[in-house]
């Protein structure tokens, strides 16, 4: 006798992710906050708290953010940042988040290109998801 067993399931389906809005807007201190051009996944309090002091170094932007205590138990932050513009007026955004069979893929574009008003900037988008085990995958 021969068995086999197998732990491919085709017949997942991806299903959207609907994610919960923490923060959207541009960082305008020039590069002083000392972030960088990156997407973060962010699982603890810590992280989180790091990265809102950064991003608060020149103007307080965490004023905004529609909340800054995370039930980490429960969520993921996902956070994108923009390299820094010569002209405000863009923005980074997360237009798409879906589940797969074996991660989370999540969906980045400028929806708004550079536009002419001379104002440097820096492009954020601030979102939570449901907790996972699943990889987190941006393209």
């Amino acid at each position: 006798m021969l068995f086999s067993c197998s732990n491919n399931d085709d017949s997942f389906t991806p299903q959207n992710i609907t994610p919960i809005l923490v923060a959207k807007g541009a960082l305008h201190g020039n590069g002083a906050e000392n972030i960088s051009q990156q997407n973060i996944v962010i699982t603890n309090q810590t992280q989180f708290n790091d990265l809102i002091t950064s991003m608060n170094t020149v103007n307080n932007v965490s004023s905004s953010f529609t909340e800054t205590n995370i039930d980490f138990n429960n969520f993921r932050v996902i956070a994108v940042f923009s390299n820094i513009k010569l002209n405000g007026g863009s923005t980074i955004d997360i237009t798409n988040v879906v589940e797969n069979s074996d991660n989370i893929t999540v969906t980045i574009q400028n929806l708004l290109p550079e536009g002419d008003n001379p104002v440097m900037n820096q492009p954020f988008h601030i979102v939570k998801i449901q907790n996972t085990i699943k990889p987190i995958v941006f393209q």
